[in-house]
Formats: C-alpha cells, structure tokens, sequence
C-alpha cells in the first residue's frame, strides 16, 4: 500500500473525488475534516488529499496552512513513494513562496530528502532537535512509529544481517529500546552486537543467469564478414 486508494476511505469520499464535486469549493470543509481523520487514525488517503490540495489551487483564499502541512506529513509517512513531491508540486507557488508557510514547506522537504535517500539518523536528529519539526508533526497520530516501521521494512529487504549501533541511530532509539523493537515489533533477532534478519524473497541472493541467442544464421553472417575483411586486407 502507498496510501493512494486506502481500504478506510469512506463513501462520500469516493464520490467528492470520483465526481463533478472534485470542483465545488463546498467540498473542501469535508475533506479538511477528512484529512484530520486521517491524522488521528493513522492511515494516509493520497488521492482523497490532493483532490483537496487542487481545491485550494482553485480557491486559494480557502488554504489553510496547517491543514497542507498534514498533507505533505501523512504523504512522507509513505516513502520511497513519490506521493510526497506528487502533493508538494499541487500547492499554489504563490503561497507556498510566503511565510510561515514557506519556512515549513522547506523544512519539510528536507526530512522527506533525508528519508529518501536513507539519512536516517540526521532525520531523527532533526525530528528530536527542532521546534519547528515537532510542531509540523504534532497533528500525526504514531508518526514516528509509522517512520520506524517503514524503516524496518526498507531494511528488511536489503540485509540479512546489520550491526546494532548502526539500526540504533537509524530507528532513533535507545539501546533498550532498539533491542525491544527488534525482538516485539520486527521479529528479529539479536546477537552480539549485530541484529540477525530472517531471509525473505527480498534479501536473499539470487543467481543471476545471463544467456545469449544467437542463431545459425546470424552466426555464419559473422563468420562470413570476418573472412571478407580478412580477404580485402
């Protein structure tokens, strides 16, 4: 699941996106009031959310800022997808260059880039050492949890095997807590001072086999050309 079309969305969800009430500013109250659902039962509605952020494009003086901050954190607990920048390009550039508005986008763009591209621990170190961070993701019912499982998961599929210290600073954990992660929450086993990690059809090695076809034609047309050469030199 990326969080496109949830199991959760409820029916008159579907029909604001799915009908003519894409377009009619009076659904932006009931998607605003979705997208707090969303925060507070821990489940992300992509689709539902940017019919609500196109809203806004077409009614600007309707925007509320925080409200579009929940959006872009909901669609970050969704990475690698690319339903984050899908959201962030939906915001009018003339709102989104102003403000508080603007400071947040651009804090918000940097955790997503480090979520991206594995900088864990520098996200944590800015989740946990910012004010402004913490306020971002005030809203967002098991943020952290959300970030820590979708870790786990992206671990799960690279590694078999990973030092200890190393999964702490990416989870942003203590020891203890790490330890109790691993052993209740992931499934995991720890040895020493490296965490063991079940194969899966993800992290297991694969043989990779290369073959070729060539035909007897195609061969002899090689041949042929390579005796020419050789006959005209």
């Amino acid at each position: 699941m990326n969080g496109e079309d949830p199991p959760e969305r409820p029916e008159y969800i579907t029909s604001i996106i799915n009908g003519l009430e894409r377009y009619n500013p009076e659904a932006v109250g009931s998607l605003e009031t979705y997208v707090q659902e969303q925060c507070e039962q821990k489940y992300t509605d992509c689709n539902a959310n940017r019919t609500l952020l196109k809203l806004y494009q077409l009614n600007p003086d309707r925007l509320k800022d925080e409200v579009v901050t929940n959006v872009l954190v909901k669609a970050m607990t969704q990475f690698p997808s690319p339903q984050f920048h899908l959201a962030l390009h939906l915001i009018n550039p003339s709102a989104a260059n102003q403000g508080e508005l603007h400071e947040a986008l651009s804090k918000l763009r940097t955790l997503n880039s480090q979520l991206e591209g594995a900088q864990y621990a520098q996200f944590w170190a800015a989740v946990d050492g910012d004010d402004l961070c913490a306020d971002l993701i005030a809203d967002i019912a098991g943020f952290e949890d959300m970030i820590r499982l979708k870790i786990a998961q992206l671990v799960s599929q690279a590694y078999r095997e990973v030092d200890l210290e190393l999964l702490e600073s990416w989870l942003g954990f203590s020891a203890d807590a790490t330890k109790q992660f691993i052993e209740e929450v992931a499934g995991w086993t720890v040895e020493g001072d490296s965490v063991k990690i079940p194969s899966n059809p993800d992290n297991e090695a694969k043989k990779t086999e290369i073959r070729e076809d060539v035909n007897v034609e195609q061969f002899a047309r090689v041949i042929r050309r390579s005796w020419e050469d050789t006959i005209a030199v």
